[in-house]
């Protein structure tokens, strides 16, 4: 049984696991569209769930299923599709970087609609983490003729559903174990993820050898970038707070961006200062 002790396990676990998730997108999108790419990785993480949690289905109240579907669409089946078009226009290290923006709209969707409350250090930790992330932001790719605003604005939808999404976990199904909302949530996504996947024309590139490597870079997303993730995550959700567990997406960018220095993308002085204050950010918001 896990404790607040562990939490700081798996908020570096989650760190790097989900940090990594951007330049497996990257590669992904080199043999895919966006649509294939999304179908297939919901379709790995799926069969894989299945196999290690169909039992866990059963321990699903009747009365949480709608809760489970409506985390399903709102937590993962949006945004793995609206990240994987918006890195069609954004670089993965940006597409990293912006999904800090989640630990806020957590902070402020918990407290209007669902009554959570926070203390004043979390506050701060919240406030310094998105300036932390405007430093990174502001001093990044945006100058560069290959960024997207309206890809950036995908992100932005993307976090405001992971905020919904870890506000109704820890208000309506913290009393169902973590595979079971994880096995749950996929198993309602793996129809239309395979009709999705079957309507965007992958059989007909499939055997194409770009397509084949994109193919295996997703299927490392989908089964430990979404299936164990998501499991770590709920985990992560109950044992603390939403606001504590959405900011792991602090760390986030950092893993994000060391993946760009090592593909070529190099920091500036105040993307540096921008991840400390993030770190700084994450302190405050997590420490008792």
């Amino acid at each position: 049984m896990l404790t607040k002790d562990n939490k700081w396990v798996l908020l570096i676990a989650l760190s790097l696991i989900w940090g990594s998730s951007f330049i497996l997108i990257k590669r992904g999108l080199v043999g895919l569209n966006p649509y294939q790419l999304g179908s297939l990785r919901i379709i790995f993480a799926a069969t894989f769930l299945l196999i290690i949690g169909f039992k866990s289905l059963a321990k699903i109240p009747i009365d949480k299923w709608r809760f489970i579907i409506l985390t399903a669409f709102l937590g993962t089946f949006l945004p793995v599709f609206l990240f994987a078009y918006a890195q069609t226009g954004i670089k993965s290290s940006v597409s990293g970087i912006l999904n800090s923006l989640t630990p806020l709209y957590t902070m402020l969707l918990g407290a209007l609609a669902f009554g959570f409350s926070f203390r004043r250090n979390q506050i701060i930790g919240v406030v310094l983490g998105l300036s932390g992330c405007l430093l990174l932001v502001v001093n990044g790719n945006f100058g560069q003729a290959q960024t997207n605003y309206f890809c950036t604005t995908l992100v932005v939808v993307a976090t405001i559903c992971y905020a919904l999404n870890v506000n109704l976990i820890k208000k309506h199904l913290s009393d169902v174990s973590p595979l079971s909302i994880t096995t749950g949530n996929f198993a309602v996504l793996l129809i239309p993820a395979i009709v999705i996947l079957i309507g965007s024309g992958f059989t007909t590139v499939m055997t194409q050898t770009d397509v084949q490597f994109s193919v295996l870079f997703i299927m490392i997303l989908g089964v430990l970038g979404t299936g164990v993730a998501n499991i770590l995550y709920f985990q992560l959700v109950q044992i603390t707070s939403p606001l504590t567990a959405s900011s792991v997406t602090y760390f986030i960018p950092i893993v994000a961006m060391s993946w760009g220095i090592l593909d070529g993308e190099m920091l500036n002085p105040l993307q540096f200062l921008g991840a400390f204050v993030i770190l700084i950010g994450v302190y405050m918001a997590t420490r008792k």
